[in-house]
């Protein structure tokens, strides 16, 4: 176990959005987060990385293990995709590129600043970061967007390729990535309303 969630809350906004959740991630095993848009994969995705804090509940895991990809790609545009590895590598403490530029087929951009990129290939560098953190455990916020189709098969052979190796993956994605996973829709766990305090009549 990597990682376990025993009765955990989520807020956004101040609001809960989600309640009761009760899971574990193993080493070698890949979870998927499925759900309508806007029913808090996201936000749990973040509280799940040490972003925000639970509502309510335990996380039991080392936080130190996680290397989170959220939406946006998180890259240095004036600095070239070299670089841009490079740089986190050394936040890492790791020194080996060359797995992540296999990975994401970007030797061919190695010299090209990362704001000259395509949307796709941003998402392709952005998606390489992981392999350079050298941490156990991804979680991944919707990875496949702006990803053509090949560059979506290489991305599930490089999840494929992680879990064989003992990683585990978290991800929030409404797409068949090919590859054995647990499903957790969290739609049952949408929070309920809670009453409004009763204004006192004197203040109405």
């Amino acid at each position: 176990m990597v990682l376990k969630v025993k009765d955990l809350a989520v807020s956004r906004g101040g609001l809960t959005v989600l309640e009761g959740l009760n899971f574990t991630l193993s080493p070698g095993q890949a979870l998927v987060l499925r759900g309508p848009n806007g029913s808090g994969k996201t936000t749990l995705l973040r509280t799940l990385a040490g972003l925000q804090p639970p509502a309510a509940g335990d996380i039991v895991g080392d936080p130190e293990t996680i290397a989170y990809a959220a939406h946006a790609d998180g890259l240095k545009p004036t600095l070239s995709v070299r670089e841009n590895l490079a740089f986190w590598a050394q936040v890492f403490g790791t020194s080996d590129l060359s797995p992540a530029i296999d990975a994401f087929n970007l030797g061919t951009l190695l010299d090209r600043a990362a704001g000259a990129l395509s949307a796709g290939q941003k998402r392709r560098l952005g998606l390489a970061r992981l392999k350079v953190t050298g941490r156990q455990v991804w979680m991944l916020d919707e990875p496949t967007v702006s990803l053509d189709t090949s560059s979506v098969e290489q991305f599930a052979h490089t999840i494929r390729d992680h879990l064989k190796n003992q990683g585990s993956a978290l991800l929030a994605t409404h797409i068949d990535l090919g590859f054995e996973a647990t499903v957790l829709d969290v739609s049952p766990y949408k929070a309920k309303l809670r009453d409004l305090p009763v204004l006192e009549e004197g203040l109405l």
